[in-house]
């Protein structure tokens, strides 16, 4: 079922078009990419799906229903830009955010325990936002938007500033609420962590979507154009090779190779074996991030 129906939304302001004719849905314990460079129209796409602005016209529907204070308490958003009260302790800011939300204080406050023990933080209870490192005044902003167990959830780069370990402990607990059935939309400038964690995705661009659909249906609509290769000596001559554009030598060893096309592969393979045995070949897929950049540079052109 569809937990979020996004359908045709534009927002103009005077004569700037910000979304112009946007669609998409997003399924329960779905994490939906919305992507885009900046000004692309996501920041203003999140502003309308959280009622924060409306459209100027088309339509958004939380569980089939038009947007009302009925909404508010299951909608969940951690903005890109922090705002968190440095000088008040953590637990009277969370709490108050938690009431605002529908919930009473009892069930806030334990909720929020809940959290802080499971982030392996709970003597953070009664310490002030500015006593806290960034990364886990961070933790405090994510708690904050999921504290009332909202249906869905918007994150706007949500791991930015992580160290890895915190990058890792975050996405393990996003996956973990998608698997209880939260709808996210997640929007980010790591492509890495769009690859990993979405099913579905719209690529934004001035305004307009102009790439959406399953990741997996996505990559299938781009050529295979590079080659990995390996061995425990070096490999000579790959840049002869009929179809090779580029050739690069990794510091660890192992060859990434620029093709024309997937069929080159085989050339490669053979041209290699004949100088001894190989530990590594791949024609690799398009990264997400090859695909965006292709998609918005021919969008530039």
């Amino acid at each position: 079922m569809s937990l979020l129906k996004v359908d045709n939304i534009v927002k103009n302001y005077g004569d700037k078009t910000a979304v112009n004719r946007l669609s998409f849905e997003v399924q329960e314990g779905e994490i939906y990419g919305l992507l885009g460079a900046n000004g692309a129209g996501k920041t203003t796409t999140m502003r309308m799906v959280l009622g924060l602005i409306l459209p100027d016209q088309g339509d958004i529907r939380y569980q089939g229903k038009a947007y009302s204070k009925e909404q508010l308490s299951m909608l969940g958003y951690l903005p890109e830009e922090r705002g968190m009260y440095p000088k008040q302790k953590v637990s009277d800011q969370i709490i108050y955010l938690a009431q605002l939300r529908g919930m009473s204080r009892k069930d806030a406050d334990r909720n929020l325990k809940l959290w802080l023990d499971k982030f392996q933080v709970p003597e953070y209870y009664n310490k002030k936002v500015e006593e806290l490192s960034k990364g886990n005044q961070q933790k405090i902003q994510f708690i904050a938007a999921v504290i009332h167990n909202p249906k869905i959830l918007i994150l706007d780069e949500a791991f930015s500033g992580l160290d890895p370990v915190n990058v890792e402990l975050l996405k393990s607990t996003v996956k973990e609420l998608r698997d209880n059935g939260t709808s996210i939309v997640f929007s980010t400038h790591r492509m890495e962590h769009v690859e990993e964690l979405c099913r579905n995705i719209t690529i934004m661009h001035r305004s307009n979507p102009v790439l959406q659909g399953p990741i997996k249906e996505i990559k299938k609509k781009f050529p295979q154009e590079r080659v990995v290769i390996a061995a425990e000596g070096s490999i000579g001559g790959l840049d002869g090779i009929a179809g090779v554009k580029h050739v690069v030598r990794h510091e660890h060893g192992g060859y990434e190779l620029k093709v024309q096309s997937p069929e080159a592969g085989q050339l490669i393979l053979q041209h290699a074996l004949a100088q001894g045995p190989i530990n590594r070949f791949e024609i690799m897929e398009p990264t997400l991030n090859e695909i965006f950049i292709k998609t918005v540079g021919e969008h530039n052109e």
